[in-house]
């Protein structure tokens, strides 16, 4: 059997990547829909508006009222949904599906999701938004127990959770089952006759609530309702589990009640611009950063340029308090695909105009402030600097529209390392002299709040899941302790005979 220490390293990380990827990426996107003719077919629309929390692989899973039907696919939605036999392959009314990119478990397509089982109370089909912090110790005692795993996702052990559960309605199975998890998560399922939709008790993962002509809609993020043509109804709340049948929408609360503390990196990068997060517009919100950071780090320039596209709302905020102009002078390839391979170094330098181009009409001459969302290892960074600096710029100033990130996420963000993180190694100006930048400048965690419109962060009760910037880790993080702890005695065994 493979011992913890050896499952840590096995199931715990993100897929390899090139270290010169600075890209940070969430790990999924969930939709479901429920009395709705053609289900897959509205899904799959779904799906295409979450791509972006994405884009690894993807699946539909729909029932037809006698079975099951499922699709699972490596690669984006329109390339695996298409065709006009979308609803003779997938038929039924009821339908969720998922957009992937692995966090836990690697990638490999027997890791798609939904996933499915035929359980002695029906079929159960789930797909699951978050991470686990405890998915380790969970999996290890399920296959103690003689479970049998067919994947190493952390959403197969919410399924074997819910099968080896005692209680005889599915909804209490449910309730067993997310009883014993922890992190942070987003989750909608359907059974023969029910669709659940499930948020962490600290709502660190969204899900939202739609109407479709009066069927209801789940997903996690309102610009998939925009898609499809439904209207919002209400954020599912923090530990709330919504049950949905043919008798309409039940709301049930199997968690002890805490303080709300939803993600606040979804404001930062991950949410799309046009959707809106519990209450709060994210394009606003990403405004508002760039106007607090014009207060905090402004300085001399001429142009204000925004690394497309993330960096674009709160570069329109920087520029509109400052006074200065805004300009595009750096334009993204949106065509770049993810599998290009870089053999060469002098290749992989060349890798960063693939994706962003200098326009020199607006650099050439110019004391330029570069917007970005967010600085992780600075490689990228770097590389866009020096590219706008061979564009003629006489000097460049980069700003961060988020405060500087020092430690690593365990909630579904693909992050690294804490020894990777360049806020987390460097001081300021070393981090100035590494960009090679005239001025480096980063939002202050009280700016973010503000921009937020949360009021001044409270230390003993923060508002947010913002432990990336603060280390204030909202949950337990059984995994890691566990294994930081046998990796300690590992050390003192080796150090006992080594002496």
């Amino acid at each position: 059997m493979t011992s913890f220490g050896q499952s840590i390293d096995r199931f715990s990380s993100a897929p390899w990547r090139d270290p010169e990827d600075d890209t940070l990426r969430l790990e999924c996107g969930v939709f479901g829909v429920y009395g709705v003719r053609d289900a897959a077919a509205v899904t799959a629309l779904g799906l295409h508006a979450l791509q972006h929390r994405g884009q690894e692989a993807c699946g539909i899973a729909a029932f037809d009222g006698q079975r099951f039907h499922t699709e699972r696919h490596m690669g984006h939605v329109g390339d695996a949904f298409t065709g006009n036999d979308l609803v003779q392959r997938l038929p039924g009314g009821m339908a969720i599906g998922h957009t992937r990119y692995s966090t836990a478990g690697g990638s490999g397509i027997r890791n798609v999701q939904p996933m499915f089982a035929d359980l002695e109370t029906g079929g159960v089909a789930i797909a699951h938004n978050g991470n686990l912090t405890n998915f380790l110790t969970l999996r290890e005692r399920l296959v103690q127990e003689g479970a049998i795993f067919q994947s190493t996702s952390d959403s197969e052990v919410i399924l074997h959770l819910i099968a080896r559960s005692r209680k005889a309605r599915i909804v209490d199975r449910f309730i067993d089952a997310v009883g014993q998890i922890e992190g942070g998560y987003a989750i909608v399922a359907i059974t023969n006759k029910k669709m659940i939709g499930l948020r962490d008790p600290l709502g660190i993962r969204p899900l939202v609530l739609g109407d479709l002509d009066g069927q209801p809609i789940l997903a996690s993020e309102t610009c998939a309702l925009d898609m499809i043509g439904a209207r919002f109804v209400r954020d599912v709340e923090h530990g709330e589990m919504v049950v949905i049948s043919e008798t309409g929408v039940k709301s049930l609360r199997p968690f002890q009640n805490v303080a709300a503390r939803p993600c606040v990196f979804e404001y930062v990068y991950f949410a799309r611009p046009d959707s809106v997060v519990n209450g709060r517009s994210v394009y606003d919100v990403r405004k508002r950063m760039g106007q607090r950071l014009a207060i905090e780090t402004g300085v001399e320039a001429d142009v204000v340029v925004p690394v497309p596209d993330s960096g674009v709302p709160a570069a329109i905020g920087f520029a509109q308090q400052s006074g200065l102009p805004f300009d595009l002078g750096i334009i993204r390839n949106h065509y770049v695909g993810r599998t290009f391979i870089q053999p060469t170094q002098g290749v992989r330098e060349l890798g960063v105009r693939m994706k962003h181009s200098p326009n020199r009409a607006v650099l050439e001459g110019k004391r330029v402030i570069l917007i970005d969302d967010s600085i992780v290892r600075g490689t990228t960074s770097l590389k866009i600097v020096r590219m706008v600096r061979e564009a003629g710029a006489k000097e460049v100033h980069l700003r961060s529209a988020s405060p500087p990130i020092k430690w690593p996420d365990f909630y579904g963000i693909d992050m690294p390392e804490r020894d990777q993180l360049l806020a987390a190694n460097k001081s300021l100006e070393e981090m100035a002299r590494f960009l090679e930048v005239d001025s480096l400048g980063f939002l202050s965690v009280d700016g973010l709040y503000q921009a937020l419109e949360a009021g001044p962060r409270d230390p003993a009760h923060p508002q947010f899941t913002d432990h990336y910037f603060t280390g204030d880790y909202p949950t337990r993080l059984t995994d890691r302790e566990i294994a930081e702890g046998r990796n300690d005695q590992a050390e003192k065994q080796l150090s006992l005979l080594s002496a």
